[in-house]
């Protein structure tokens, strides 16, 4: 049994996985661990599937080189580092520390965030380092040192519960934080006066339980937030004694919101929301005490992003409302380590221990504290830019750790083409045929979850171990092992590292290095936790820093009223409100908004194998208002294409009236090896928030058009199949099922001869058994292939979408061995018994359909999510499900009355 921290997101929930018995001895057991701070024994689906995850099929195994031709082969370490370690010296040599790159990411734990930062910024000397972190947290990190002085989220996940109003910006956190949530509405049956209000364009899961939805016109957070402070300011809500003695910058800030935000018609219209409404958002606001403002994506991810966390902040800080318990400004991470990245320096403008590279002083004491032959002095590349100077040649060497920056990045096209440029490419991950990786020169084979030890620190400053309980599957390495082995080679000291834990001490010392009022004073601090020998460090339970002693950690930050900045005092902001940077035309009338569905991770490279997690919402899609559909000239469940200036898509359709008008939504997970033509990336306009370098991911003008398609397939294999030449489809999905892969096709002309174009695509040119219903007069085709009494694989094709049921044939797969009833039922396409069609996965934890649960409902009159949960165990895990469900009892509810 071990205690570990899952790799998800940044909740940062404690997992205790259980490998197994001599009876079984692959199997693993995943449950939350009761005793983490964060999720109090509670994991999401995603949490819950970790076992899923951990198999060894598709995994990188050795170091892989490529040549000239691309072509590529398995070679040694020693060969693979010394090809890195060669040609970075050489670009050096020639063109200068700048011309090297690394683009990191919030999956690294802290001990390789440490010691990658540490060569490129202390050794190399470039600040040439960034991270997937600045796609989603980096305005939060600017706004909070534009306001704290330091990268400081001051609350914990307690305050969410003890506050009597708790306000979720741009954060849909019934599917991105559920255990936070669960958390939130945990308190709410308890206290059941506490208020929540969710502000986002969209309506979503986080709204079916919310006291008050604003659908804010996207953008037009600033306009909100100043609005609400020019209302506190009228209504006599603020502290003035705390903004008097505390802060400065008050009246600047008041000015700049009254310009915009003095008039509530004004701020009604430029958030698109009636004025009613409005005004009971701020006067709820005004007159609770204890309000905790969650902000997320929605808010950071904007060219203007920095300016809307400050405004938030503004409003905490004019009240005075932090620092105490149920009350704050809250940053909710989106990676398991973002946090930790920051504290080491992971972005290009910052130096370990959040120390600022922009200050002589700060970079000196690093350079001490390292005994470094040099320091990075002017900040590096931010990661949108970093990618153009790659492309444009200025970048001639680029390593990329734990991330997927062909599929994650904007404009998302451009990046591989700058990859295809760079001269050095290195990628160090789990898989070699991700996006990213199938450009790579070198490919280095790293650790996973379960095999890698090291340090994380989730969204309220909660250090946690992540620990090693699996052994490292053939040759892979950690990263930290990798860089120092570099750097070895490059000739550099200071990387004589052999386990985490040093690392970890040397970074716990440095964070203590002369962190005082005589030297540079800052909070993050976890000095108390230096000189942990490997027993120590493997028994580190979680704790919030600061740690500045043993046995202390801090739970709370500002309670002293001091802050960061040289005076001690906050800093309210003034934030003139602008609108997105590109606007919508008549070529392109829609503005795209991009995110995250329930079940899945990032780009998929993980949790893509994972059957569970595949079974919620199987194929890339695109939401929209009806109405929006009717005037683009598309179908609800149809295929379209979704188009910007930068790229383009092919996705399934989603009619639904909680998607704005004039917007459409499209998840951000699938990829080049999961989805014919689904890198929402590649859409995304390139823009970015001028000081933090967030890009514009929720505001890109795009259109949408018909996908137009002659037939529509289904295919279930064993294996995974190749599409190639001019018979391959135009569009198709690769889903992960139990033993065996799912695809959904759809294709352009007529298939003259699906008895051969069936048979060829599956491989199954001898097989001896091939059960076949052949085309009828309306198209449709049908063929089933049997080894004794297994499937195989089955093929449906038709003119129309009517296909067989997904869930029933998958039902069918997962059994060793069919009986003659699911042969009948094979050939007609359908179930012998209509029991056997479980509908649409609803629940994931629990993998319940959404027919089981209807009939549930009628056979049993159940009324509510519990009594639900009672009959099946759906909603009773993660209750991330339960506002689908709910939903569904209402459709049964107005179908028993019609």
């Amino acid at each position: 049994m071990t205690c570990t921290t899952c790799p998800y997101c940044g909740v940062g929930c404690g997992v205790i996985a259980t490998s197994g018995d001599e009876s079984a001895p692959n199997r693993l057991r995943i449950e939350g661990d009761p005793d983490h701070p964060a999720n109090q024994g509670r994991l999401c689906v995603k949490g819950s599937a970790l076992a899923e995850t951990v198999g060894l099929e598709g995994r990188l195994l050795q170091p892989l080189m490529r040549d000239d031709a691309g072509q590529a082969q398995t070679v040694s370490w020693d060969r693979a580092l010394d090809r890195v370690a060669t040609d970075l010296r050489r670009i050096i040599d020639q063109h200068g520390p700048e011309a090297v790159a690394f683009y990191v990411s919030g999956q690294l734990l802290t001990e390789d965030y440490y010691v990658v930062n540490k060569l490129v910024k202390g050794w190399l000397g470039t600040a040439n380092i960034d991270t997937n972190s600045r796609l989603c947290m980096s305005s939060a990190v600017a706004g909070h040192k534009r306001a704290f002085g330091e990268d400081l989220v001051g609350g914990n996940y307690q305050d969410l519960e003890e506050a009597d109003l708790v306000v979720l910006v741009g954060s849909n956190t019934a599917w991105c934080h559920p255990i936070v949530y669960q958390r939130l509405m945990r308190s709410r049956r308890e206290r059941p006066e506490k208020r929540i209000v969710v502000v986002d364009p969209r309506r979503t899961a986080t709204c079916e339980q919310a006291d008050m939805h604003l659908p804010v016109r996207a953008g037009s957070d600033v306009w909100l937030f100043n609005g609400l402070l020019t209302y506190l300011e009228e209504h006599g809500v603020v502290d003035t004694g705390f903004v008097a003695n505390h802060t400065r910058g008050a009246a600047e800030a008041l000015a700049v919101a009254r310009a915009d935000g003095g008039r509530l018609e004004a701020v009604a219209k430029a958030c698109g929301v009636p004025v009613a409404q409005l005004q009971a958002f701020y006067a709820l606001f005004a007159r609770t005490r204890k309000v905790v403002t969650v902000f997320s994506q929605g808010v950071n991810q904007s060219s203007s992003g920095t300016d809307k966390v400050n405004s938030i902040i503004n409003c905490h800080l004019f009240t005075g409302r932090l620092g105490e318990p149920g009350m704050g400004p809250f940053s909710i991470t989106g990676q398991p380590n973002a946090m930790g990245g920051r504290e080491v320096g992971g972005l290009a403008n910052t130096l370990a221990a959040h120390l600022e590279l922009d200050e002589p002083a700060h970079r000196q004491l690093v350079r001490e504290f390292w005994g470094s032959p040099r320091i990075a002095r002017e900040p590096g590349l931010k990661a949108v830019d970093l990618f153009e100077a790659v492309h444009d040649g200025r970048i001639k060497a680029l390593w990329v750790m734990a991330t997927n920056p062909v599929v994650s990045l904007p404009d998302a096209d451009r990046v591989r083409e700058a990859l295809r440029r760079c001269e050095l490419l290195v990628v160090s991950d789990l898989f070699a045929d991700t996006d990213t990786a199938a450009e790579a020169g070198v490919v280095l084979p790293a650790l996973g979850w379960g095999e890698k030890d090291g340090t994380v620190t989730n969204s309220e400053r909660c250090l946690s171990r992540q620990k090693a309980f699996l052994p490292a599957p053939g040759e892979a390495k950690p990263d930290w092992w990798a860089v120092s082995e570099v750097a070895r080679r490059l000739g550099f000291d200071g990387f004589a590292f052999e386990q985490p834990h040093q690392i970890f001490d040397e970074h716990a010392r440095l964070s203590a290095w002369r962190n005082d009022d005589d030297g540079v004073r800052r909070a993050f601090h976890i000095g108390g936790l230096a000189g942990l020998d490997a027993e120590g460090y493997d028994r580190l339970r979680p704790c919030q820093w600061p740690v500045p002693q043993a046995g202390e950690h801090t739970s709370r930050l500002f309670q002293d009223r001091r802050f960061f900045h040289g005076d001690g005092r906050a800093r309210l902001v003034p934030t003139a409100p602008r609108a997105p940077v590109s606007a919508v035309d008549d070529e392109f009338p829609l503005v795209l908004n991009t995110g995250r569905i329930r079940d899945q991770w990032h780009t998929m490279t993980r949790t893509g194998r994972a059957p569970r997690l595949a079974s919620h919402l199987p194929e890339p899609f695109v939401e929209m208002h009806p109405y929006e559909a009717m005037l683009c000239g598309v179908q609800d469940g149809a295929l379209v294409r979704v188009a910007s200036r930068w790229g383009a898509m092919v996705a399934r359709l989603r009619c639904t009236a909680d998607q704005p008008r004039r917007t459409v939504f499209a998840p951000i997970h699938w990829n080049d090896q999961r989805a014919s033509d689904a890198r929402v990336g590649a859409l995304v306009n390139p823009v970015v928030d001028p000081l933090s370098g967030e890009p514009e991911f929720k505001h890109t003008p795009v259109m949408v058009s018909p996908f137009p398609v002659d037939w529509h397939g289904v295919v279930y294999s064993r294996s995974p199949l190749q599409f190639a030449g001019r018979e391959a489809p135009a569009y198709w999905v690769c889903i992960q099922g139990d033993g065996f892969l799912r695809y959904e096709l759809a294709g352009r002309g007529r298939l003259e001869e699906p008895h051969h174009w069936s048979r060829s695509l599956l491989g199954f040119e001898q097989q001896p058994r091939w059960l076949e219903v052949g085309e009828d007069s309306a198209g449709d085709y049908g063929a089933v292939a049997l080894e004794q009494e297994r499937l195989l694989a089955c093929v449906y094709l038709s003119p129309r979408a009517e296909l067989p049921s997904r869930s029933w044939l998958s039902r069918v797969f997962g059994k060793e061995t069919v009986s003659e009833a699911d042969i009948v039922g094979l050939k007609l396409g359908r179930s012998v018994d209509p029991a056997d069609d479980v509908g649409a996965t609803v629940c994931s934890c629990f993998s319940v359909g959404r027919n089981t649960i209807l009939d549930a409902i009628r056979d049993n009159g159940l009324t509510s999510v519990e009594g639900v949960g009672r009959c099946l165990g759906a909603g009773t895990n993660c209750g991330s499900c339960q506002p689908e469900i709910r939903a569904l009892i209402e459709e049964a509810r107005l179908a028993e009355g019609a």
